[in-house]
Parts: structure tokens; C-alpha cells; sequence
């Protein structure tokens, strides 16, 4: 069967594993880009080329090109990060960038505004922090995550270190990167890729491992979902759960968000093996014609679930166990203190939007910057843009608290409801995909919902929200109770009901409208909600129960989707 591959899988193959001519557009001092096919390859690097959109039109009328500047995004398997780590983060972001360090929805850190000429130095000191930035983007198994808090327990430890152990094992092996970035001695022969092949994978590929009852990863949106099995504080192995994802494009059927399908259990010592012959099936089977059908997710709709799970363990030569009982509560954070097995405590603080930066009189990149100054156990970023301190002394609880209240990081304290369980995706002016507001827009936006669940006696309600600024879901919107997900400047799709624990997708309410008809609608959902929840029920669940939002009822594999084609 002939394959006709999309121009992304060609510009792979002839890239000689990630090299392509990045090292000579670094050095072109005609133009602040670099190629749109280095642009491609860049992404396996841990970086994004984007420009200012709010000053495209001007610079077009002054007959500039566009104001280009890099995103670049570490690898932090886990989220965790020194403190000596995060002053070089923080020093880059003053330095190097605009200010501001963004943690995202998979536990790590962004910078922002790096222009060309500041991009390889700020890799390189990534890279002296004993980090790297290497697979943080590609299609390629990225970051992967894990429940914030590893300590709560030895087996929170040890799963933990499973996250570390796959994200490593699972990397390119290129050696690309210290050549481009690191000045490396040029290879001189052939080069192999014993995982990925010349062309790497179809789409990228995302990892998660979850603790039950907490699955602050949104574990079923992960195209590998891992969840913990622990037992009298024994991590017995993982429920294996594929095909999750959020990506979607607007007016194609065919695309869709798919929360992953648990297919059976593996003990530890199996989990390396697993997850690798995945990841190679996913190699072999995905589509390579046409991307935006190139995910996991469609691969498993188009094969079937059983036929993946018998080709996997042909692979692997033994058999899935049956999966085993697990329950989740909620898929947010946990704010303030908590305490670990060791005696060691934990702060959980909120971070609206991920972005840390001095702006007017907050002060929130200069207040962690002193926290890492003094601190001496490590920090958390968390899958819902928030930060732990983690690992503080009984003795030192005071200090860190004086340090949080003084730059008004204790934000926590006095957020109610909605506001501590908001996330919002970066988009405009940086983000290349976006429609519509989002970061800028989440502020305004609560402060006027907040308004409204006030008024109908709901202030304290915990309600999920999700800001998207396009349909590729970053911020995974479509596992929120209530999410925008970005049509054009101003307009969104209203999409309503999913859970509090990550384990149902909502469904579009409304297509394409403003901030006025939002407001209305969610103000007379607020208002029966407030008089006919029953006790303790989640908005999500209220509004499925009362068919506000009816349960899909077909399948999802019984969706309908072009044949896919193996490279």
C-alpha cells in the first residue's frame, strides 16, 4: 500500500535526526526567524518560534517582518525543581525573555519573548542547571507528569521516580541537541534512534501518572495514562489507560477530544516494557498522511481498543492483568499546608494562569525569587499552573509564610469557589493557534462570574473552569464543568458538564457566541443550580442529571474517522 506522507513526516526524514539547517538560521542575522521547516524541527528542541500578534498589522504597514521571538519550554519530569534551578529560571526570564515564568498544564516552565539571538545561550543555561529542554515539544513522548505531591506517602516517592525513569527512557537520543546547543563534537557516521526511527512519531505522545484519589493530571486526557495502584502504602503496579487527548479543530467531526480507555494492569516491573511498546505501536500504526488524525486516540478509534491491546502484548510477549478497583475525588489542587510521611510539609499555592511576573503591585516572580533564596527543599509545579513548596521544616513553616504573605502569594487564603479551580492556556499575542483571548481575558471573565455565583448564594461552590483560546485544548477544556473554548476576538464556544474528577468530557452548549449571551446563560444555570442541586453534588453532575446536558450516548469508538495509513 503506497502512503503519501504529510510534508511534517518529509521534513523528519531529512532532517538527519533533528539537525536540519537550525544551526545556520541561529546565525543569520538578516532576519529574527528561522525557516518554517527548522521551525518544525525546533519543536523537538523544546521550542516554539512565534511573534507580538498584537503588533503584526503595525510592523506590516511599516513593511517590518513580524516581531519573531522564541518560546522556549524545559523538561521537568514530575514538575520538581531546585531551588539553585529556580533562581537560573528566574534569572533567564529578567534576563533572556519578558519577565515572566509560565508554568503550563503539564508541570513545567515557559519563557516567553526569547529572541534569536539570546535562544541558544538560554538553552545552554538551561542545560548547566542539570535541565534540559530536549523533547519538552515534538512528536515525541514529552514531559511526563505526575500527582504533584510525591511525598504524601514512600509510595508517592517511588511513583514519582517512575515518571522520571520513563521520561528519561523514553527521550531522543540525538545527539542533535548538544551539537546545536551545547557545542557537542559533530557525530561523523550513522546515527539511530533504537525507539523512534529518522521520522519519530506520528503526533506527540503524553504521559501521566495518577494517585488515586487525586488526579490532578487529568490522567484519561494523557495518550498513556498511569494509574497508581497503592495498597497499605505499597505501590502494587499501574492501571494502564490509552487514547486520551484533547486536540480538536473546529467544523471537522472527525477530530474530537477522547478520554483514554483503561485496557489493564502491569506491576513496576513490567511498566518499562509497557510503555515502550506503546509508544512503538503507536510508531508503527499511527497515520503519518494527515496529522490532525495522527494522535493515539485515533489510532485506537480506528483499530479497535482489543486489537491494539493484542497487538501490544504480542510485542511484549505476556498479558495485561485485569485492571484493578480505583476511585478518584477531584482533579484540582489541594491549597495551603499539608503534611507529609515524614514530617515534612507542603504549600500549595495558586498561581492564576501559571504566569509568575512583577506586574503594578503584584510581585509574584520577585516573592518566589526570595522564597528560592531561602528555601532549602524543593518546589512542585502542578498540571493545574500552580506551585508547591515542598518539603519544609516543621521549624521553617513561619518563615516561608512570612515570604508568601509579604508578596501577596497567599492569594489562596481568600480565593472561594470557581477562582482556585480556574485554568486558562497562554494564547494572544504569543500563541500562533489562537482564535481568541484567553490568559489576558480569564481575570475579567471570573470577576463577573464571581459576581454572579454571589448574587445566587454559590460563592463558595467549587466549580472547574476552563479558558481555550482554539480547539487544541491545552489548557483541557473539555474536561471542565464550565469552558470557553475560543471561535474568533470575543466569541467562544460554550461547552458545559463535564465532572470534578476528570473522568467525563463536556459537551458544546452553545456554538460561537459573546460574553453577553455567556454571562446569561450561566446565570440562569447558576440560578437552578442553587435550587435544585442536591447536597454536595458537583455543577458538572447537576447539570447532566437535570439533561441540561444530556450524556452522549454512542460510543466512543463508534466515531467515525478517515482510514489511517502506516508509514
Amino acid at each position: 500500500m503506497t502512503t503519501t506522507l504529510s510534508d511534517f513526516e518529509i521534513v523528519k526524514a531529512k532532517s538527519r535526526h533533528l539537525r536540519g539547517g537550525i544551526a545556520d538560521g541561529l546565525v543569520d542575522p538578516v532576519t529574527g526567524a528561522i525557516s518554517d521547516d527548522d521551525g518544525k524541527l525546533l519543536k523537538f528542541h523544546g521550542s516554539y518560534q512565534q511573534d507580538d500578534r498584537d503588533l503584526r498589522d503595525e510592523r506590516r504597514k511599516q513593511k517590518l517582518e513580524p516581531a519573531f521571538s522564541f518560546m522556549i519550554r524545559a523538561r521537568l519530569p514530575g514538575g520538581v525543581v531546585t531551588p539553585a534551578q529556580w533562581l537560573v529560571f528566574d534569572r533567564l526570564a529578567r534576563e533572556h525573555g519578558n519577565g515572566s515564568l509560565r508554568i503550563t498544564t503539564r508541570q513545567t516552565f515557559q519563557w516567553h519573548g526569547i529572541i534569536k539571538r539570546k535562544l541558544k545561550p538560554t538553552i545552554a543555561a538551561i542545560h548547566d542547571a542539570l535541565s534540559t529542554t530536549i523533547a519538552a515539544c515534538g512528536d515525541v513522548v514529552r514531559t511526563v507528569v505526575s500527582t504533584a505531591n510525591p511525598v504524601e506517602s514512600p509510595a508517592h516517592a517511588i511513583t514519582y521516580g517512575w515518571a522520571a525513569h520513563l521520561s528519561e527512557h523514553l527521550a531522543p537520543k540525538t545527539r542533535a541537541y548538544h551539537e546545536i546547543w551545547l557545542d557537542g563534537e559533530q557525530l561523523v557516521g550513522e546515527e539511530v534512534e533504537p525507539l523512534y526511527g529518522p521520522t519519530y512519531l506520528p503526533r506527540k505522545f503524553k504521559i501521566g501518572l495518577a494517585i488515586p484519589p487525586l488526579n490532578d493530571i487529568d490522567v484519561f486526557a494523557q495518550d498513556l495514562g498511569l494509574i497508581a495502584i497503592i495498597e497499605r502504602g505499597v505501590l502494587l503496579g499501574f492501571n494502564v489507560a490509552i487514547g486520551g487527548g484533547m486536540g480538536a479543530t473546529h467544523g471537522d467531526p472527525t477530530t474530537y477530544p477522547r478520554l483514554a480507555s483503561v485496557m489493564g494492569f502491569v506491576t513496576p516491573e513490567q511498566l518499562t516494557a509497557v510503555a515502550e511498546g506503546v509508544v512503538a505501536v503507536q510508531r508503527d500504526w499511527g497515520n503519518r498522511s494527515e496529522r490532525k488524525h495522527a494522535r493515539l486516540k485515533y489510532t485506537i478509534d480506528h483499530r479497535g481498543l482489543d486489537a491494539f491491546k493484542v497487538e501490544l502484548e504480542s510485542r511484549l510477549g505476556f498479558a495485561l492483568q485485569p485492571q484493578r478497583p480505583y476511585s478518584f475525588d477531584h482533579n484540582g489542587d489541594r491549597y495551603g499546608w499539608i503534611e507529609g510521611h515524614d514530617g515534612r510539609w507542603h504549600l500549595t499555592l495558586h498561581i492564576e494562569s501559571g504566569r509568575l511576573a512583577d506586574v503594578g503591585e503584584r510581585r509574584w516572580l520577585s516573592g518566589m525569587r526570595e522564597l528560592a533564596q531561602v528555601h532549602t527543599g524543593d518546589f512542585r509545579l502542578t498540571c493545574n499552573q500552580n506551585v508547591i513548596v515542598a518539603n519544609v521544616a516543621a521549624a521553617d513553616r513561619a518563615r516561608i509564610d512570612a515570604i508568601v504573605h509579604a508578596y501577596d502569594l497567599d492569594a489562596y487564603v481568600s480565593n472561594r469557589g470557581i477562582r482556585s479551580h480556574a485554568v486558562a492556556c497562554v494564547a494572544l499575542p504569543t500563541c500562533g493557534l489562537a482564535m481568541a483571548e484567553s490568559e489576558r481575558y480569564l481575570p475579567s471573565f471570573l470577576s463577573k462570574l464571581e459576581a454572579q455565583l454571589e448574587r445566587h448564594g454559590l460563592a463558595d461552590a467549587p466549580i472547574l473552569l476552563r479558558l481555550s483560546g482554539c480547539p487544541n485544548g491545552c489548557s483541557r477544556p473539555y474536561l471542565g464543568e464550565i469552558a470557553l473554548v475560543g471561535r474568533a476576538p470575543g466569541r467562544y464556544d460554550l461547552r458545559l458538564g463535564a465532572d470534578f474528577r476528570g473522568q467525563r468530557l463536556n459537551r458544546v452548549y452553545r456554538e460561537n457566541i459573546d460574553e453577553v449571551a455567556i454571562l446569561g446563560i450561566l446565570d440562569g444555570l447558576f440560578a437552578r443550580y442553587a435550587a435544585e442541586r442536591n447536597n454536595g453534588e458537583g455543577f458538572g453532575d447537576f447539570l447532566t442529571r437535570v439533561d441540561v446536558i444530556p450524556v452522549e450516548a454512542a460510543p466512543q469508538a463508534a466515531r467515525q474517522i478517515p482510514l489511517q495509513v502506516s508509514a
